[in-house]
């Protein structure tokens, strides 16, 4: 079963649109020498450590209540 999305606060949404930045400026910046293939998998685990937190959070929160 695939997890919902969080819904994510100002800051972690300026994170993650930073490393999607990041990532666009390697694709860019690749010489095709490897193929075209930048690696990109840091920041993909960047992202989704990203994600997983703001689902921590939101079921911390409902917790709570």
């Amino acid at each position: 079963m695939a997890q919902s999305e969080p819904k994510l606060t100002a800051a972690e949404k300026a994170k993650v649109a930073w490393y999607v930045a990041r990532m666009a400026k390697r694709g860019i910046a690749d010489d095709r020498e490897r193929g075209g293939v930048a690696y990109q998998d840091d920041l993909e685990r960047k992202i989704d450590r990203i994600i997983e937190g703001g689902r921590k959070r939101e079921k911390a929160a409902t917790q709570r209540k």
